[in-house]
């Protein structure tokens, strides 16, 4: 399920829901180049032998990790077909309820919390939950700001 809108469209969305994303497997490749990228080489990621025995029993993506994966999920979920441009504008709040083992499958449940002009748009309040296949608890809950522009 995807959701398309115009800008001027934005603010008639809050209170829906706009979609799910397709499922996306967490490697071990992705958790390590995210590793590398951010210079977080905590164990718990990125050593396998390690952290099998440890807390979580395997190897578990970093909680930015999970949260940086919003970008390309909501792409699947929402378009903005008339705007020149958007922005992500930040987060009211972010958490991590359930980490995310190795070989784990994510998606994105998205939804329309708020919507408000601003100077030359619109701006949306997103409430994410990023869902782990089969368990029971969410990895992340976040709301995500976006602003997209009219030309």
């Amino acid at each position: 399920m995807s959701t398309k809108s115009t800008v001027d469209g934005l603010t008639s969305l809050v209170g829906s829901e706009l979609g799910v994303s397709d499922w996306l497997e967490i490697s071990q490749e992705r958790i390590q180049t995210f590793a590398d990228a951010t210079d977080d080489q905590q164990w718990i990621h990125v050593d396998p032998e390690r952290a099998a025995a440890g807390p979580f029993g395997a190897p578990i993506a970093h909680g930015y990790l999970t949260l940086s994966l919003l970008v390309p999920l909501f792409a699947q979920v929402f378009t903005v077909t008339d705007a020149v441009m958007g922005v992500n504008y930040g987060l009211n709040k972010a958490r991590f309820p359930s980490p995310v083992p190795v070989g784990s499958r994510i998606r994105l449940r998205a939804a329309v919390a708020g919507a408000e002009e601003v100077a030359g748009g619109v701006q949306v309040s997103v409430d994410c939950t990023v869902e782990i296949e089969g368990a029971a608890k969410p990895a992340c809950v976040a709301q995500a700001i976006y602003r997209w522009y009219r030309g």
